[in-house]
């Protein structure tokens, strides 16, 4: 993937829009010096350039190269504290951190009571939004005003303090715990894929116990049983137990419903939410399910009230047009599913500076699946050499696997029997690498493997063989999922039976509806 220059002052000005444009240049030139100060300059000429060129501001005269990465932090300031002005971007968080500070100028300035009335307001408005860090401070600060006995308070106000200390300290530690853990699973799931066998699965199992801190669940507020359901995703997604993920995925969901505040408050963590009931439907081909997610959720989002900007765009693109790639799979609708190619080929682009390149091969990958599934295999190919030719270590194991060994597939299918013998060894050799192969990737490459050696009358019974082997394979906790990767026994199906992918899964599709 060619990258551009990612500078982030650049990024971040292109990030704003016309309206936010037109409030920075309106809040630089409330002094009369502003007005031709070189941050502003500086502003306009990155305006107008498509890419950064670094070149093109040294010949602008406006700075010398020992000034430019000055002049760029002072730009980068004035631009995010413009943002913090614009009323667009206000929120509960950001006000009860404004009263904080607030509060901190009054105390300094000697102005005790002051300070502590806005404090007490700015507790509550957290703790009731569940803001518990901040919550934190404010006390925090609270105990130092009373510490020095300069407002004389009743006698029980130091032992209430205490308490709202103790209390709120030991919530945010579970949370911490907690989201630890959650991210911890998250990193094995993206360097390592799902888990392969029982022993996988009992080294996580106890993994996750053992970092599992001990909670009273009645005790637990909004935040602490956002991050309990978060890593109990995690978990039963890397040990593929999908029925749980599911549970636990529309929990976290239910929980937002609960409170409807906190949708607008953590607008990402609904979408996320959102994404991975989504996900787990997908992986149990609940069809019906996931159109109604999907339905619930754009009427949600296109309320006046949930938060639009760049980031919530970005993160919707992704979430919706993954989820409706995924029904296009399972209802074989593979030439429907090739009229959005274009559109999230476009929305990649525009995004690309908000989507990690993980989330983009996984584009890759499904866009080459319709591809494979309307036999247009070069088609296929190309977009799978987009993920075989990255080198980025940091891109899941299991993705990477089955992208080789479908293009091994669709080598096969595409008649490239000349490059074949090449795309195989250089399959086994990232293989070797892998911890383990799933059964269902070592039959694939035992077949491939021998084909050389299969005349072209013996090629059905062959199929037919491996067809077999792979569909004792089908209901396996550690194999199952290999097969939504890679439908490799719907191909082996319309091999064997002369018939379009399409048809088959529609077919299939006839007779589980749901």
């Amino acid at each position: 993937m060619a990258k551009l220059s990612k500078d982030n002052l650049f990024i971040l000005l292109k990030s704003l829009s016309q309206s936010e444009k037109r409030q920075f240049k309106l809040y630089v030139n409330r002094l009369a010096d502003n007005v031709d100060a070189k941050f502003i300059l500086l502003f306009n000429l990155l305006d107008k350039m498509e890419i950064y060129d670094e070149q093109k501001i040294l010949e602008s005269k406006i700075v010398t190269k020992t000034q430019l990465s000055n002049l760029k932090a002072h730009l980068y300031k004035q631009i995010l504290i413009s943002l913090r002005l614009n009323p667009v971007n206000q929120n509960v968080r950001i006000f009860i951190r404004e009263q904080l500070d607030f509060s901190t100028i009054l105390y300094n300035r000697g102005l005790y009571k002051q300070s502590l009335k806005i404090l007490e307001k700015a507790k509550q408005l957290a703790i009731e939004h569940e803001e518990k860090n901040i919550a934190f401070e404010i006390i925090e600060l609270e105990k130092v005003i009373e510490s020095q006995y300069i407002t004389r308070s009743m006698s029980t106000r130091a032992d209430e303090l205490v308490v709202e200390a103790k209390n709120i300290s030991k919530l945010n530690v579970i949370a911490s715990k907690l989201s630890n853990l959650s991210l911890q699973l998250y990193s094995i799931m993206l360097k390592s894929g799902y888990v392969r066998n029982e022993q996988e699965k009992n080294e996580i199992t106890e993994y996750f116990n053992n970092r599992m801190p001990k909670y009273k669940f009645e005790e637990l507020g909004f935040r602490e049983k956002l991050w309990l359901y978060k890593a109990y995703v995690w978990y039963s997604f890397l040990t593929q137990d999908f029925l749980t993920c599911y549970k636990y995925s529309q929990k976290w969901i239910d929980l937002f419903e609960e409170n409807p505040q906190m949708i607008y408050l953590n607008p990402v963590w609904y979408l996320k939410g959102n994404s991975y009931l989504l996900e787990c439907l997908y992986l149990l081909q609940n069809k019906s399910k996931i159109k109604q997610v999907i339905e619930n959720l754009e009427k949600t989002i296109n309320l006046d009230k949930f938060p639009k900007n760049d980031n919530i765009n970005s993160l919707c693109f992704l979430y919706f047009y993954n989820s409706k790639l995924n029904l296009f799979f399972l209802e074989g609708n593979f030439e429907q599913g090739l009229n959005l190619v274009d559109e999230v080929l476009k929305k990649i682009k525009s995004n690309q500076d908000r989507i990690d390149e993980h989330h983009v091969l996984v584009f890759y990958y499904k866009i080459a699946c319709l591809y494979f599934g309307t036999g247009n295999n070069k088609k296929c190919i190309e977009y799978l050499n987009k993920i075989i030719d990255f080198k980025n270590i940091s891109v899941r194991e299991d993705l990477m696997c089955f992208a080789r060994i479908l293009s091994l597939i669709a080598h096969f299918e595409a008649g490239l029997d000349y490059k074949l013998e090449l795309q195989i060894i250089s399959t086994l050799k990232f293989l070797v690498k892998m911890n383990e192969l799933h059964a269902v990737q070592k039959e694939i490459i035992k077949f491939l493997k021998n084909l050389g050696s299969v005349y072209p009358n013996e090629l059905k019974s062959e199929l037919k063989i491996l067809y077999d082997k792979l569909k004792t394979y089908e209901n396996d906790p550690f194999e199952k999922r290999s097969f939504l990767y890679l439908d490799i026994l719907t191909w082996l199906e319309s091999r064997i039976e002369n018939k379009p992918i399409n048809i088959i899964i529609k077919e299939k599709a006839l007779k589980n509806v749901r």
